[in-house]
């Protein structure tokens, strides 16, 4: 079973960066297609942050054009999530979303990981 594992999460000043990793365990004989980002902030719902297509097609929420860049490494089933310019507001818990299918089938399933905390300062 494919279990996104995602690392690079911390505490950080205001106007500063971090990378986020997730990669894809046990993803060995599935195909994933879209990998991405979402966060929940305190109190609020999560939400979509980021999503990359295996070709590279990437779309962005409103909150993080021109200040996050994600990208991923297909050889690595591993996705990042550049943040730069961090504001409080960019404080959650960031969840990795992969969505991948066997090899054998169609049905496509989604997999998250656990989180990783995001708190920035001011």
């Amino acid at each position: 079973q494919v279990q996104p594992v995602e690392s690079g999460g911390g505490l950080v000043q205001v106007g500063g960066s971090l990378r986020l990793t997730c990669a894809a365990s046990g993803s060995s004989g599935n195909i994933i297609s879209i990998m991405g980002w979402y966060r929940q902030p305190p109190g609020k719902q999560r939400e979509l942050v980021a999503i990359i297509s295996s070709a590279g097609t990437t779309d962005y929420a409103d909150s993080a054009k021109g200040r996050f860049t994600i990208s991923r490494d297909n050889a690595k089933n591993t996705v990042y999530l550049q943040m730069n310019t961090l504001e409080p507001e960019d404080t959650a818990v960031y969840f990795c979303q992969v969505r991948a299918r066997k090899s054998s089938e169609w049905l496509e399933r989604i997999y998250w990981g656990q989180g990783t905390q995001v708190t920035v300062s001011s």
